[in-house]
């Protein structure tokens, strides 16, 4: 499983930085290999100073070793070894009529010490932070994540979207990050569903991914926009940085594993503004946005 899963991200990275790419029109990725200490590496793909994308990176990576003492805690394990891979995504646009966007797939196993996997799941998601809400955006990625769910179940959709709106919540500001998509975690074998039964769910949410996203980037990257505008993107994405680094789990998985410090904080973009108590003019677009991101909305009928 962990072989097959991998190889997969890795061709999911070639084919999401390619088309990535080929809507800038202007930068490229670079791509930075890099080896973990402990055990394993990954590649890390950075694009930046683009024409539609300021900054972003698509990263895989793939690590293993003993798990640190702070994370057997965390899990209730004892003295055991890891292995996980993952492709994780992070891409902000110029543009502030351009959503961010945000997205994981991931695996792990746990061994003994006779080598034998102990435990196994998938994880994953991908989610919407947009500065200007347009709402039909909101409507055609959440339909997506859904058409990508309901392959699997009915009762997916709704049970990640909850677990998404729950997850990316900003709870000092008691505000959402964004308009939210998917989140999941722990997806292990049961009487319902195999393993590759999960597989076969996360691979077609990563497939689902540049029809959620792109189409959303195309229709917005040439309007125009204001300095104020601008100014409020920024302002924004400093609640975007609050999040990443108080509450993410995945931040602080990588931290406490002794992950590449270049990568973790691959995801923080790199204008930011910081006001003291900022408000948006009553019945502005800003003011709208943050409306929005005050409670849950049901995107898809």
């Amino acid at each position: 499983m962990k072989d097959k899963f991998y190889q997969y991200i890795k061709d999911l990275q070639d084919t999401i930085t390619t088309e990535l790419a080929s809507i800038d029109g202007k930068a490229t990725f670079k791509e930075d290999p890099w080896e973990r200490e402990g055990g394993g590496g990954g590649k890390t793909r950075v694009i930046e100073n683009g024409d539609v994308f300021e900054k972003g990176g698509v990263n895989v990576s793939a690590v293993h070793g003993d798990l640190d003492p702070a994370m057997q805690k965390y899990f209730n394990v004892g003295d055991v070894q890891f292995f996980a891979c993952g492709l994780s995504l992070v891409i902000h646009p110029k543009n502030p009529m351009v959503p961010t966007v945000h997205a994981n797939w991931r695996y792990f196993e746990m061994y003994d010490q006779k080598g034998e996997v102990i435990d196994q799941w998938f994880g994953g998601g991908q989610d919407l932070t947009p500065y200007y809400l347009f709402e039909e955006d909101a409507k055609h990625f959440h339909q997506v994540c859904k058409r990508a769910c309901d392959a699997h179940g009915k009762d997916l959709y709704p049970q990640y979207k909850k677990q998404c709106d729950e997850y990316f919540w900003n709870a000092h500001r008691d505000e959402a990050r964004g308009v939210g998509g998917l989140f999941f975690d722990h997806l292990k074998a049961s009487p319902e569903r195999t393993m590759e039964e999960w597989y076969a769910f996360v691979t077609q949410i990563g497939d689902s991914f540049l029809e959620a996203y792109t189409p959303i980037v195309e229709k917005r990257k040439n309007l125009d926009y204001t300095k104020e505008q601008r100014d409020w993107q920024e302002i924004r994405r400093g609640r975007y940085v609050e999040f990443n680094l108080i509450h993410d789990k995945g931040t602080l998985f990588g931290l406490k594993t002794k992950g590449r410090i270049e990568s973790i904080f691959m995801s923080l973009p790199p204008h930011v503004q910081f006001h003291y108590d900022h408000r948006p003019p009553k019945n502005s677009a800003e003011a709208k946005l943050l409306k929005v991101l005050k409670k849950p909305i049901n995107w898809v009928e």
